[in-house]
């Protein structure tokens, strides 16, 4: 909300079928944000909510979220191998070890 702090502001609200309420435009609310509704001590305070918490913003960036589906479609081809034991996925980097590498073509 934008109301000033200290201010002092009092309006109708008008309850509404399928529990929509109707508010003065006096509290800036904004379409589409979403708002925490609390009830203490009898009143009612509305707060703005974030649905992502700030330190899990990066996860959701268009950036990011291209590489996890990246990421994803590696995982469902020969580039990631999966192993049963520790023991297994180092037998495996040893035949890596030994193994030509191909010539270029």
């Amino acid at each position: 909300m934008h109301a000033h702090a200290n201010k002092k502001s009092f309006s109708l609200v008008r309850q509404r079928k399928r529990s929509q309420a109707e508010v003065k435009r006096e509290l800036r609310l904004v379409d589409g944000k979403v708002y925490k509704l609390c009830v203490e001590d009898g009143k009612i305070i509305l707060a703005p909510k974030k649905l992502i918490p700030d330190d899990q913003q990066y996860l959701w960036t268009e950036e990011r979220q291209v590489a996890e589906l990246e990421a994803q479609a590696e995982m469902q081809t020969e580039y990631v191998n999966h192993f049963d034991s520790m023991e297994d996925y180092l037998k495996n980097l040893e035949k890596k070890d030994k193994a030509p590498v191909p010539k270029p073509h």
